[in-house]
């Protein structure tokens, strides 16, 4: 990708890119100074973590006191000290969290509340994401001060100028989009304003990724003029597919699907993994709560990362060499598994994966057996696919700057069917008209107006709508939002009419429009003056 142009702003500014996983998160930046290309850099230091993530994220685990008070955060909360005090304490370790904001209509039947670890009383999801994002800022905030020259100087240059770009999955709407703008100025990262929210940014997951893959150097001779691109984001909790068709002069990216999000992320190869040793050691003494903890914590650092062929057996170590169980082979302290076996707590993730280059980017993309597993799905397909840097892991956040600066992406495509209530002109002749005559008075039918889900070009927003049947399938249909607008001018213009015997009417016509230009739905009303 061409160097970046110069930054045209008139002041320097911070952009800030939250990356919150369900297991791991970090965070990016750029420092934008008028008249100088932006650079996109990682936090990579962050309280009591040396190497966990790959030294550019944190696990994303919280410890609550009894109060529903925050106490300890990322690699903190895994230290031994933090890990007594809590017992003693009685503090709460929330760990998937996030898994709680997730729509509850996303495609789950595997999952339910009851499966992720449940919150505090008195604490809720979005708080425990608002005290989160708190803490990647004070973390960014050192980081930035103690890293470059004449830190804590830089910092006050823009410290009153910061833009935030926030992630989160494809899946996630408006709903789910309304927490985080939520949670920010819950975190006193802006101010609850107008002008606080404009320094907000939502980008997907996908789409951060694809702009990650954009600046790797390692994917430079996968893009080409008119070709399909898919950017698979295999993530801690789900995994998000995005596919684009790309165009140059100048580089663009048009959405040619919806994007996808599935709930089979590395958490649930782990949750599979739990349940497959309670089954499989039933009856040994190390088939205890205790054991089955330590060891799926094992398999989720090492055994599951460093899995790459079946036909050899795994290991997952778990206590000393004095430890054995010869009947469920276990011997100095170790459990053998059949690579076999251990291969089948990855094939559903692998089926919810299911264009001309592919890549695989996010933390579970590490894992070696997901490579090759997609690869052998792939390869008869003579598509190029590739992991497009070795740290994965930092695509979303280091994407999402990235998002922030370039903008590649120029249409995309509704995901849903979207409409309001309308009054229609009766026509006779309309066959749909006819069939709604019973539920007519002699002028208008009351059906609903409604956009077909097409891709929607960024720079044509507005949607003409057509005519669907909600009146025949209501339970298809829920509410979205209200959109409000002062029309007080526009009344004092209006004319009355005379209607059907003799009755006396207004009419006001006007449009919704529908916005797709970022990754939020926005949405207007417009009308003619004059």
């Amino acid at each position: 990708m061409p160097e970046r142009q110069p930054y045209q702003g008139p002041a320097r500014k911070l952009v800030l890119a939250f990356d919150v996983g369900t297991t791991y998160s970090g965070v990016s930046y750029s420092i934008l100074d008028p008249g100088e290309p932006p650079v996109i850099n990682c936090v990579t230091r962050f309280p009591a973590t040396d190497h966990v993530g790959g030294n550019s994220k944190i696990p994303s685990i919280v410890y609550y006191d009894e109060e529903g008070a925050a106490r300890a955060f990322g690699g903190e909360a895994l230290q031994e000290s933090i890990i007594e005090r809590a017992e003693d304490e009685g503090w709460v370790k929330l760990e998937w969290w996030k898994l709680h904001l997730r729509p509850k209509n996303m495609p789950s039947n595997h999952v339910s509340d009851h499966d992720i670890p449940p919150l505090p009383p008195r604490v809720t999801a979005m708080q425990v994401l608002s005290d989160f994002m708190t803490y990647l800022f004070q973390c960014t905030q050192t980081f930035i001060k103690e890293t470059h020259a004449n830190g804590p100087d830089m910092w006050r240059s823009f410290e009153n100028n910061i833009d935030f770009v926030l992630s989160h999955p494809n899946g996630w709407e408006g709903p789910q989009q309304s927490q985080i703008r939520r949670a920010a100025v819950l975190a006193g990262l802006v101010p609850d304003s107008p002008e606080g929210q404009a320094r907000i940014q939502l980008v997907t997951e996908g789409e951060a990724s694809l702009h990650f893959c954009l600046g790797s150097g390692n994917t430079a001779d996968s893009f080409k003029e008119d070709q399909g691109v898919m950017v698979i984001d295999a993530g801690g909790g789900t995994i998000d597919v995005s596919s684009y068709y790309m165009t140059t002069s100048p580089t663009t990216f048009q959405e040619i699907a919806p994007a996808e999000c599935r709930l089979q992320g590395s958490v649930f190869v782990s949750r599979r993994a739990r349940q497959y040793l309670e089954e499989k050691l039933r009856g040994s003494k190390f088939g205890t709560k205790d054991d089955i903890d330590q060891m799926t914590s094992e398999f989720d650092k090492t055994t599951k990362p460093r899995f790459s062929k079946p036909f050899e057996p795994s290991y997952i170590r778990f206590g000393t060499v004095r430890d054995r169980d010869i009947a469920f082979n276990i011997k100095s302290g170790q459990l053998k598994l059949p690579g076999a076996e251990v291969a089948t707590l990855f094939e559903p993730s692998v089926a919810a994966i299911f264009a001309a280059s592919i890549f695989l980017v996010g933390g579970f993309a590490a894992s070696d057996w997901l490579f090759s597993r997609l690869q052998e799905h792939i390869q008869p397909l003579n598509v190029n696919f590739c992991r497009p840097d070795s740290q994965t892991n930092k695509a979303v956040a280091e994407g999402a700057v990235a998002f922030y600066l370039d903008h590649k992406v120029s249409a995309r495509v509704a995901k849903f069917t979207y409409g309001t209530r309308c009054a229609i002109e009766f026509n006779r002749n309309d066959e749909q008209h006819r069939l709604r005559a019973a539920v007519s008075n002699p002028t208008s039918i009351r059906p609903h107006s409604f956009t077909k889900r097409v891709q929607c070009d960024l720079e044509q927003e507005a949607i003409r709508p057509t005519l669907a049947g909600h009146d025949s399938e209501p339970g298809m249909f829920s509410n979205l939002c209200t959109v409000h607008a002062d029309t007080s001018r526009v009344s004092r213009t209006l004319s009355p009419r005379r209607g059907f015997a003799g009755l006396q009417f207004y009419r006001q016509q006007f449009s919704i429009v529908l916005m797709f230009g970022l990754t939020e739905l926005q949405a207007q009303i417009s009308w003619m003056e004059g």
